[in-house]
């Protein structure tokens, strides 16, 4: 029997061909594979990484939007709009956290003032229509410990924040139950398309499939290239971010979003759904898809806006830095395009929306099959999950008596920072698809991701993870 999820180390399946491959693991092809998975379907899943999520989807704003401000009549327009309402109700069923704190979209001077009432009427084109504008007094009344000389805002009622890591790993999980094929540490080196078959060539050796879905990410046009295409190319785009300590939170009441520019939507400030404040990102176009590096220019940026966003923020403590590469083509729009020559479906060019619009974007994939000759069936009901409860609002093990009564290890604490138990970690480690590193852990159970970043409980995460493996 196959197993459903392999590694590094270990061999591909038999030769038997899949029906559908889909390529990158992030939150886009993962939500595809959970789609694929209602049908009576082969299917596989492939990434380079050694997790689910690893790339673009681990590290962005992780906000729920709403796509008021998405250009109208664009696909992605449609998806982010159909997206929110999936997700928000996925998330309701599983427990992926979600906080609807709303956004303020704030003017600093006269033309960005100016610029407001064309942002609202953008929003009800894109049938958002709960957005209000508000004058100087109400600004500062809902956001006291704003910087000084904002004119106004647009609220935003509807944004949310959402757990970014909880999300992809609720749809592979709920995949690989149904029976889809997880390959990681798989990273594909050469496609060759000859009598109705795909031969993927891999870093663990050959993989065959009838149809092929391209959501490799960052690296999109590359896979693209491999079969002919040209038809985009991404650059990547970097985001630089600071999160602050927990003790910032109170500061900010909803995202506060800039006027948005041509180059993205600016540096905003933002809760988390883990208690904390993010500032960011910074948008750098760059050459090298590997940079996910902080630089003390981002750094220094983000610190000059964020001073006359939210001033006091600066004199709070900094828990922790990263940077995200987002898939920018230079276009306006999603790049998802069938190839029904081929057995070729691309889903190229997902931006910062692709979190929220990631459901509606496997529907619609999944909606094409049958142009590429492929039909995929009768699709049935997946049996619901359950994700751990990360959320600073949840009710977390450690405050759970009852829960600890029955099993001691939810009332012992490893990660004292971040209030993450043995039971917790234990409980990743023996799951559908259990974590290979200490940051794919930390995904799972925020395990390492406080204020001392693992200096205290480091050691003993490791000794957990090894212990798992033997």
């Amino acid at each position: 029997m196959t197993p459903a999820v392999t590694g590094a180390g270990e061999p591909l399946p038999d030769s038997t061909p899949y029906d559908v491959t889909v390529i990158g693991a992030g939150v886009v092809g993962t939500a595809i594979a959970r789609e694929l998975a209602r049908y009576p379907l082969r299917t596989a899943l492939v990434e380079a990484a050694d997790d689910v999520g690893n790339g673009t989807s681990k590290a962005n704003t992780a906000i729920l939007h709403t796509g008021f401000d998405a250009v109208p009549g664009t696909l992605e327009a449609r998806l982010v709009r159909d997206g929110r309402r999936l997700l928000a109700a996925y998330a309701a069923r599983t427990g992926i956290p979600v906080e609807r704190v709303g956004a303020l979209l704030v003017a600093w001077d006269q033309e960005q003032l100016d610029a407001l009432p064309g942002l609202l009427a953008k929003a009800e084109r894109n049938g958002y229509r709960a957005a209000r504008l508000l004058d100087a007094e109400e600004t500062a009344a809902r956001e006291p410990h704003l910087g000084p000389g904002a004119l106004g805002a647009l609220e935003i009622p509807d944004e949310s924040v959402i757990c970014p890591w909880t999300t992809p790993l609720a749809f592979a999980t709920q995949a690989v139950r149904a029976g889809v094929h997880l390959h990681l540490d798989c990273p594909v080196q050469d496609i060759a398309y000859t009598d109705g078959l795909h031969t993927l060539t891999t870093g663990r050796g050959t993989l065959r499939t009838r149809l092929l879905i391209n959501a490799a990410g960052l690296h999109a046009d590359q896979i693209d290239r491999l079969l002919g295409h040209h038809t985009f190319t991404v650059r990547p785009r970097r985001g630089q971010l600071i999160v602050f300590d927990k003790l910032a939170r109170d500061l900010v009441g909803h995202i506060l979003l800039p006027v948005p520019t041509a180059a993205g939507k600016g540096v905003l400030v933002a809760p988390t759904v883990f208690g904390n404040v993010l500032l960011g990102p910074t948008a750098e176009d760059l050459d090298d898809r590997t940079a996910t590096e902080s630089t003390a220019e981002g750094l220094a940026l983000l610190r000059e806006k964020g001073r006359r966003i939210l001033p006091r923020l600066l004199d709070e403590e900094v828990t922790a830095v990263y940077a995200g590469l987002r898939a920018a083509t230079g276009q306006e729009d999603y790049r998802i395009t069938a190839h029904p020559d081929q057995r070729l479906i691309t889903v190229g060019g997902i931006r910062s929306t692709g979190l929220t619009a990631s459901m509606a974007i496997a529907a619609y994939v999944v909606s094409l099959l049958p142009d590429t000759g492929l039909d995929p069936g009768e699709p049935a009901e997946l049996d619901p999950v359950t994700m751990p409860g990360l959320g600073e609002t949840a009710d977390r093990p450690y405050l759970d008596a009852a829960l600890i009564a029955r099993d001691p290890a939810y009332g012992t604490l490893v990660c004292h920072c971040e209030r993450v138990t043995e039971g917790e970690i234990r409980d990743a480690l023996t799951s559908t698809l259990p974590p290979r590193s200490a940051e794919g852990l930390a995904r799972r159970t925020r395990a390492g991701n406080g204020r001392c970043q693992g200096f205290h409980c480091g050691a003993a995460i490791r000794a957990h993870i090894e212990g798992a493996r033997s």
